[in-house]
């Protein structure tokens, strides 16, 4: 009999499964007024998701569900406008892209991909690594960045394995290349998720809050301006930090990597009309969403938009047959059982927090509280907002955390009669910037758990990036984001 292995519930999660609620009816029957009433309500849904959030003493899909079954409660909102934002349109965006990285990886298209990429950066150490991470990024644009690592972690293994037969007598140069191969691959995948808007949730937050609160439409393409330049940019401070500064190896041509690689290569076989077809939508997609706009205006008898195309792809997944006789289709909806719909609802109640906030006045509040405050140039505030999300995203989970402090620095950029693209956008990316912790993301915890990296080496490398990325989002939010928006 399989023996499973329970979870830990820590001391604090217990204390913050109580506090949640018991502070939610402190601030609801306070005998005085904070902001107003229903802005008082909403801070005290607030601070209860804040702490269980944080502390995620409950799942934090569950405590997604609260602003929909709360704020009718208190009267806040009419159920079905709390509802609406789970069906946003930005929600229906990522579950497209969802249904096409659940089509990549079952017919094993994205480790075709990857493997092929690393096949092409050739077999010395530095380079071997450098593919590996290249081959991550790309895949983490499009997949789960967990997915990504999963498939490319056991191959690098596999590239490790030939040079070390016996782990306990490892040089330090050797050390130093699988260490250096680990973190490439989970920092690759947590910067390859930032080019684009289905790359990592914490986008597609921001997005939403954007467009439902602030009117502001961020079309895939002009996210990819920004987001491709910067996880380019990122990739290579990655590779010479980690690699050339910190970890570096020294060692010589490892010709048989190309070997592993032919041979996983080998396994797949010649490309099927299975993945012929998921290719074929893969690239149509892409195609959409860099000319939709472009397309909209040669024909303006039909209206695409970034969700439209991509619940047109989710569609051909599941309508496209591959076997016409047998109905048999490149997806099933038994596929979905591996679709992650726990971040879909946590989507959904982090831009039901958002709205209520901004309907009821609470993020107008935080900008007037800032205006009146002149001590901070721009500058400072947006260092100091992109160092407080890259430092706390190590520590909470970037998604909860991006819904949490999004509205407050879109509050902040009104206060100071700012650009609020200008701020949203560069902080938002910080959620994505964690490299120092292994439980800051989990690309990190994946790598972590090969035994090839210690915490305080990981620290070590990661201490660097995060500084270096607080200084690279500062130059795109002054030069990069306000010349594409």
């Amino acid at each position: 009999m399989q023996v499973v292995q329970e979870k830990t519930y820590s001391s604090v999660q217990k204390a913050a499964l109580i506090a949640g609620p018991l502070l939610f009816l402190l601030i609801y029957n306070l005998p005085f007024t904070l902001l107003n009433p229903a802005a008082d309500k909403v801070i005290a849904v607030a601070v209860w998701m804040i702490v269980w959030w944080i502390s995620e003493a409950v799942s934090i899909s569950v405590t997604a569900l609260l602003p929909i079954t709360v704020f009718p409660l208190v009267g806040v909102m009419e159920i079905k406008d709390v509802a609406s934002q789970y069906g946003s349109p930005t929600v229906f965006l990522f579950f497209g892209g969802f249904v096409m990285a659940l089509a990549l990886e079952k017919v094993n298209l994205h480790k075709r991909i990857a493997l092929n990429i690393v096949r092409l950066t050739g077999s010395s150490p530095d380079r071997i690594i450098f593919g590996f991470m290249l081959a991550t990024a790309f895949l983490s644009m499009w997949i789960s960045n967990t997915a990504t690592t999963v498939v490319m972690l056991p191959i690098a293994l596999s590239v490790i394995s030939l040079l070390m037969t016996d782990s306990a007598r490892l040089s330090g140069a050797e050390r130093n290349f699988a260490l250096s191969l680990m973190l490439g691959i989970a920092y690759a995948a947590n910067v390859g998720g930032v080019a684009t808007i289905i790359g990592t949730p914490p986008n597609v937050v921001a997005v939403g809050f954007l467009h439902n609160e602030m009117g502001l439409q961020i079309s895939f393409l002009q996210w990819m301006l920004v987001g491709i330049p910067f996880s380019l940019l990122m990739l290579g401070v990655v590779f010479l930090v980690v690699v050339k500064l910190v970890y570096p190896n020294g060692l010589a041509q490892l010709d048989k990597s190309q070997q592993v690689i032919e041979s996983e290569l080998a396994k797949l076989g010649t490309l099927q009309a299975r993945e012929r077809r998921v290719l074929i939508i893969f690239i149509t997609v892409i195609a959409l969403w860099v000319l939709r706009t472009s397309i909209n205006r040669w024909m303006p008898f039909i209206e695409l938009s970034d969700a439209g195309i991509s619940l047109l792809a989710a569609m051909a997944l599941f309508c496209i047959p591959f076997r016409l006789n047998k109905g048999s289709f490149i997806l099933q909806w038994d596929d979905t059982t591996r679709l992650p719909w726990g971040i879909l609802i946590l989507f959904g109640g982090g831009l039901s927090l958002a709205g209520a906030l901004s309907q009821t006045g609470v993020i107008q509040f935080i900008g007037d509280l800032v205006s009146a405050n002149q001590a901070l140039s721009m500058l400072a505030i947006v260092a100091l907002l992109i160092t407080i999300m890259l430092f706390m995203t190590e520590l909470m989970s970037n998604v909860a955390l991006t819904a949490i402090f999004v509205p407050v620095v879109a509050g902040i950029a009104l206060g100071l009669d700012e650009q609020v693209l200008t701020m949203v956008i560069p902080v938002t990316m910080a959620a994505s910037c964690a490299f120092m912790l292994p439980m800051a993301t989990p690309p990190n915890a994946i790598v972590f758990s090969s035994g090839h990296i210690k915490v305080h080496q990981m620290v070590r490398a990661g201490v660097l990036l995060n500084i270096v990325s607080v200084l690279v989002l500062i130059v795109f939010a002054n030069f990069v984001v306000p010349t594409v928006f």
